[in-house]
């Protein structure tokens, strides 16, 4: 299978905060207290990013808020960058990976920043980067950049705290009450939807011969963007996804959303995109916030009501033209579909696939081969709570079929619902919807050619 992927990769820097250092940098700047009474929600200043930082530690939350400062952000990499753990980030770079390491012959990914450091975090197996003319696996591409690279870095800087850290704040001690993380993201890039020239040369040039694409990064979209806003970036790419379909009518696109900092932009991009591609895929927070703006009723999506699930999906499909929606949780896969002509039975076997590939990574933190990964996800307990939504949902179908997991007609959509796979003692859970997502995509195609 050979597969467009765009758009947002980045780095991930994973930074376990220090407590005894974080209370010296509180004693050095000593306006944190005013800064938090009158949070900014961004990072202009050391100060800006402390506050935040305190802010989430103090309440046990979590947040992200965007670098607006160069020099903050070089501070911040002088200070903790060597020591962090670092990985793939973003939704499109870890969907690329996922399906280089099932078994994609050819995946093509859209890179904002190539740098040589960007390039070492993706798989060496299947993905291919259009530079100049040409395609370079990663390793290659990395002798390349190191002699001429002149990209920025785009780091998402992810502090992590657990209970019971202490820390020290004008005098008084603070204990966080539960564990979260402090993301501080410097993307100048994928907040705007960066499409590489050399990626949309290539993707232009050869989508007669992809089988598929895999699209994300609208969430990171800001309403406050210097030039244009997010619509043109939204349009932009819309016609960049036609553009795809009129070389190959048949290209199966797939549309992962994300966490949008802005209910405007969430309904946008999901309203603009459902007419054209073929699939969006989502969690139940990003499908609460359609329904919500659509005037449903967010709270039993959020309660995994898996009936209330599959209303929503079908609401928000037919009011928009989008026939497929995919939307995964923690205990269950739920899919919906207008087209009498899809196959249940193979819908099932790769939302199976999916679920069993995304167990196993959470498990073992890797992606091994196929087969080790399903023989591992055979030992890994299904969701009792996916069990019972299953059932639950059987009991509401006006028509249920013979199929090996539970399908069926329900308001005159076909649906299916397949329970997760839950690791008692996960290695990660980092991107585990994005695996799922991206690991049913690629089955569905194998099955499907």
């Amino acid at each position: 299978m050979n597969i467009l992927c765009a758009y947002n990769a980045n780095i991930d820097s994973i930074v376990h905060v220090d407590c005894e250092e974080l209370t010296r940098m509180l004693e050095v700047h000593d306006n944190i207290p005013e800064k938090m009474n009158d949070p900014t929600g961004s990072i202009s200043s050391v100060s800006d990013f402390l506050a935040g930082l305190v802010i989430c530690m103090r309440d046990g939350t979590g947040a992200e808020w965007l670098i607006h400062d160069s020099n903050v952000f070089e501070w911040l990499k002088e200070t903790f960058l060597e020591r962090s753990f670092m990985r793939m980030g973003g939704n499109m770079g870890i969907m690329s990976n996922v399906l280089s390491e099932l078994g994609a012959t050819k995946v093509i990914p859209n890179v904002a920043s190539l740098t040589e450091l960007q390039a070492s975090f993706f798989s060496r197996k299947a993905i291919l980067h259009p530079y100049k003319g040409k395609l370079y696996n990663s390793s290659d591409l990395e002798h390349i950049l190191h002699s001429g690279g002149s990209w920025q870095e785009l780091i998402h800087f992810v502090f992590d705290f657990k209970k019971g850290d202490t820390f020290i704040l004008s005098g008084k001690r603070i204990s966080v009450p539960r564990e979260n993380r402090f993301i501080a993201t410097y993307d100048p890039l994928n907040f705007r939807l960066y499409m590489d020239e050399h990626f949309r040369e290539y993707s232009l040039e050869h989508a007669e011969e992809m089988d598929g694409a895999i699209v994300s990064g609208y969430h990171m979209l800001q309403e406050d963007l210097d030039d244009g806003d997010y619509k043109t970036r939204v349009d932009e790419s819309l016609a960049q996804l036609i553009d795809w379909k009129k070389k190959r009518a048949d290209l199966h696109l797939h549309v992962e959303m994300g966490h949008f900092s802005s209910e405007n932009i969430a309904s946008y991009a999901f309203s603009t995109l459902s007419p054209v591609v073929d699939r969006i895929g989502m969690n139940e927070d990003e499908l609460a916030i359609l329904a919500r703006v659509n005037d449903m009723d967010p709270k039993p999506i959020l309660g995994m009501d898996p009936v209330a699930i599959a209303e929503a999906a079908i609401v928000l499909c037919n009011d928009h033209g989008l026939c497929r929606m995919l939307v995964h949780t923690r205990e269950f896969v739920l899919s919906v579909s207008c087209m009498d002509e899809d196959d249940p039975e193979l819908i099932i076997q790769a939302m199976d696939f999916g679920v069993k590939c995304a167990a196993a990574f959470a498990c073992s933190g890797k992606l091994s081969d196929r087969d080790e990964l399903l023989d591992m996800a055979g030992g890994i307990r299904e969701s009792d709570p996916g069990k019972a939504a299953s059932i639950r949902l059987a009991k509401h179908m006006e028509e249920e079929w013979n199929c090996s997991g539970v399908c069926g007609i329900y308001n005159s959509y076909q649906v299916t619902i397949v329970p997760t796979r839950i690791c008692d003692e996960p290695v990660s859970t980092v991107g585990l919807g994005d695996t799922i997502s991206a690991a049913i995509f690629l089955r569905e195609l194998e099955l499907n050619s």
